[in-house]
């Protein structure tokens, strides 16, 4: 029996956990660096050793003797967004599923700047591999150092803003031929603003479907991802022949739509349905809910961390996933066109 601890004494050694797991340090060591060669008993004598006695490597010592630190650091958006930390969640799950803790940054300035930043960390010897949430420059192509290994994520261009899957907007597709078939005919779409990939891309689905469903015409306010302007557009909308639906390209769009619409004396879904984007928590608790698209940010940094993990071990790039990283959660805030809806008047 391992003889108990307080928090001030010394921290556990190698060679106690194992003794306390019956093997060999070697076979510790192994275990340390993820060894697939081991038998699961032997992982699992290992695994509960450590955790009995709170072992925790000696990073620096392990460094100097094997060149291998443990840690990745990750480079995050100076400026907050709601898709990072959720990212950030899975980049570390992946991480502690394979032995390396993580440091994440937040680095501002041009492109350039942040991989000169990026450069000074690979360079450091004090991390296996930095992960950058943005491409790297284009010129930055042949000045990678071997020293670590550099990542740069797909899923955000130099200004932090989503592109590729995050500016895919599929999913508006389905919103509006699902309000259709509840009866609507008059949509009206609030954007983002339009230097993000990912408002453009929501808008063009929203006019090239509405289109396509003879639903015509395709009407667009254009927004800047803030509640006021969803106000700004219902406001703006006329008492007469007005639309029954609202697509906001956010939950915070979508927030300001609902206020709007309420000012005006509208309630919510019975005069208008109103969905979102992002699935921000507090539209789960709204009077009605709000119907909106949850984007799993997590199982981005979960496949991000992959290839990171893939690139130190020298293996394949594992295959993206295949399950949708959009799914539409139908909510309180939409529901069926009601008999003498459209003007204001009726309305009250």
């Amino acid at each position: 029996m391992t003889e108990e601890r307080t928090g001030q004494e010394r921290r556990a050694t190698i060679w106690e956990v194992a003794k306390a797991a019956g093997v060999s340090h070697q076979t510790v060591s192994r275990y340390l660096r993820d060894d697939p060669r081991m038998r699961p008993e032997t992982v699992a004598r290992v695994a509960g050793a450590i955790q009995e006695l709170d072992y925790r490597p000696n990073l620096a010592a392990r460094s100097m003797r094997t060149r291998r630190s443990g840690r990745v650091a990750v480079l995050l958006p100076a400026v907050a967004t709601y898709g990072p930390p959720q990212i950030l969640g899975g980049v570390i799950e992946v991480a502690h599923e394979h032995g390396y803790t993580i440091e994440a940054l937040t680095v501002e300035g041009t492109a350039a700047e942040r991989f000169d930043r990026v450069l000074e960390l690979a360079d450091s010897g004090q991390v296996e591999g930095v992960l950058a949430l943005a491409p790297l420059p284009p010129a930055s192509e042949h000045r990678v150092p071997a020293r670590a290994a550099i990542v740069a994520s797909a899923d955000y261009d130099e200004s932090f803003r989503g592109v590729g899957e995050l500016a895919d907007g599929s999913p508006v597709a389905e919103l509006v031929e699902h309000l259709a078939d509840l009866g609507h005919r008059r949509f009206l779409h609030v954007t983002g603003a339009l230097d993000f990939a990912s408002a453009r891309g929501r808008r063009d689905v929203f006019v090239a479907t509405v289109e396509r469903l003879g639903l015509g015409p395709a009407l667009v306010h254009e927004g800047d991802w803030s509640a006021a302007s969803g106000r700004a557009a219902v406001h703006a909308l006329p008492a007469e022949d007005r639309p029954t639906a609202v697509v906001a390209a956010s939950d915070t769009v979508a927030g300001g739509v609902v206020q709007g619409a309420r000012e005006r004396g509208w309630s919510i879904p019975g005069d208008l349905s109103v969905t979102g984007w992002d699935n921000q928590q507090l539209g789960a608790y709204l009077e009605p809910t709000l119907t909106t698209v949850q984007v799993d940010h997590h199982r981005l940094g979960r496949a991000a961390m992959a290839r990171m993990v893939a690139t130190l071990r020298g293996e394949p790039t594992p295959d993206p996933p295949s399950d949708p990283l959009n799914t539409i959660i139908w909510r309180g805030s939409t529901g069926p066109v009601c008999d003498g809806r459209g003007g204001e008047a009726s309305a009250r």
